[in-house]
């Protein structure tokens, strides 16, 4: 981000992301991962979930109105995704605060709120545009339909909602706009490279193909806050602000407390 002297204000969004230049990012001394680590990772996640939905298959049970499978299938591919790759870090790095920029500062925090609450705005009317798209009945996501179809007791409609607003969001940029924004940057490729890929990567990793391109909208301030502060923090909170209400929504459904 551009330097100011403390007599100046803050530049604004739009400015920071101007001053974002086409020079690729200098890759910390000693990291020794790169695309093979990303790829491991991605192998884990979808390697998992096969495994989960072939167990619940095989002793015959209904994964739609498992209250266990719903919680196993949704949390842990991609809570065990994400610990593969902090685990590279440590072994072929220096550890995930410095390869994939978890410094903490509460500038990164303001800047992941501004974004976060973009988004929200953003996510509200794209969903509306892409639910009018592909009709009410396919405007729906794959967490969404298994939580309708399991009717969640209380305690596991919380767990999901923890999951959905903080757990999956730390995860996910830990992934994506931490190892694999990491991997890229490796290949000395420029920062707006790195933002455009995992952007696209991020959303297509969903599985979701008829989401694909609300989930690119989604991403975008998500990614921005990466981009101008060059650290996952600010990610990270935008991620989380993004995810509130939508999980918030999942969680007053899943009780009862909205119609679904």
């Amino acid at each position: 981000m551009a330097v100011t002297r403390p007599d100046e204000p803050p530049p604004s969004l739009i400015a920071s992301v101007r001053a974002v230049g086409r020079e690729p990012e200098a890759v910390p001394a000693g990291q020794r991962w790169g695309f093979g680590a990303f790829l491991l990772v991605e192998a884990v996640f979808i390697l998992s979930a096969v495994f989960i939905t072939a167990v619940a298959r095989t002793s015959g049970t209904d994964i739609g109105s498992s209250v266990t499978f719903v919680l196993v299938g949704s949390m842990v591919p991609t809570v065990l995704a994400a610990a593969v790759a902090v685990t590279i870090t440590y072994l072929r790095g220096n550890g995930p605060f410095r390869d994939l920029r978890l410094a903490w500062d509460w500038a990164d925090v303001k800047v992941g709120l501004k974004l976060g609450a973009l988004g929200l705005v953003l996510t509200y009317v794209a969903a509306v545009i892409w639910s009018r798209a592909v009709g009410d009945k396919n405007a729906t996501s794959a967490i969404g339909e298994l939580v309708d179809g399991a009717g969640l007791p209380v305690s596991a409609a919380v767990a999901m909602f923890l999951y959905v607003c903080f757990v999956g969001p730390v995860c996910e940029e830990v992934i994506y706009r931490g190892l694999l924004w990491g991997a890229i940057e490796r290949q000395r490729w420029s920062r707006w490279a790195a933002f455009v890929l995992t952007t696209l990567i991020f959303a297509a990793s969903h599985l979701e193909p008829l989401r694909t391109s609300l989930l690119i909208v989604i991403a975008l301030p998500i990614g921005i806050a990466r981009l101008i502060t060059r650290r996952l923090t600010a990610s990270v909170v935008a991620h989380v602000i993004n995810n509130f209400l939508p999980g918030l929504t999942l969680l007053l459904v899943s009780v009862g407390v909205m119609p679904a």
